[in-house]
């Protein structure tokens, strides 16, 4: 039995993990093996990975550096937790996964779609997410949300245009490959976007059943 792999995609303050949360919930109702995790991070070694990526820091990051690193903590997290689970079945739910590197360090940073593609397929070989939930709303909001949270990441305190380039990335990679990818206004109440994230369960068991 083949797994299925599902991303969660979105900018800051776009409720992805709440949204992980209660769709994890809904399939676990259905008796399916669920597994959460996120990106950066998912593994002890991903995770130490992360705190580089995101801890603000006197020593400014190169973009190469940034990168490499997020690819590093991708190739540990494939190896320890999403290949395995998918091989024994499971729904891997993840926080982000390889479409955040194309709209943070490409996006965002600007860095080449063809240098991060090469490392894509390095890291990855052939294996993709089954569906991408985007998970998307007004910039302006996003960062008003993460504010609100407390102090903010090494990422969070980039400005406006940084984080519009981001949201451009995602969006346009969905128009891209509307098969994948599933676009969720995250501008409404928490009830409405969860009334979205059901609606696409019958979606999610015909991929895993298929």
């Amino acid at each position: 039995m083949k797994g299925l792999f599902v991303t969660l995609e979105g900018p800051e303050g776009a409720g992805k993990s709440t949204n992980r949360e209660y769709l994890a919930e809904r399939l676990r109702a259905r008796g399916l093996d669920v597994v959460l995790t996120r990106e950066p991070g998912g593994t002890p070694l991903a995770e130490r990975i992360r705190e580089l990526l995101l801890t603000p820091s006197d020593e400014p990051m190169a973009v190469d550096t940034e990168l490499l690193l997020v690819f590093a903590a991708r190739a540990q997290h494939l190896a320890q937790v999403i290949r395995p689970a998918l091989e024994r079945g499971a729904v891997v739910l993840c926080d982000r996964f390889t479409d955040a590197t194309y709209a943070y360090q490409g996006g965002g940073r600007g860095l080449p779609v063809e240098r991060i593609a090469q490392l894509e397929t390095f890291v990855q070989g052939d294996l993709r997410p089954d569906l991408t939930l985007v998970f998307d709303l007004p910039v302006e909001v996003g960062l008003a949300r993460a504010a609100a949270r407390g102090r903010l990441d090494r990422f969070e305190q980039e400005g406006m245009r940084f984080f519009e380039s981001v949201r451009r990335a995602y969006l346009e990679r969905a128009q891209a490959a509307p098969s994948r990818y599933r676009i969720i206004d995250s501008g409404q109440s928490l009830i409405a976007v969860q009334q979205d994230v059901e609606a696409l369960i019958p979606d999610l068991m015909e991929r895993l059943n298929g």
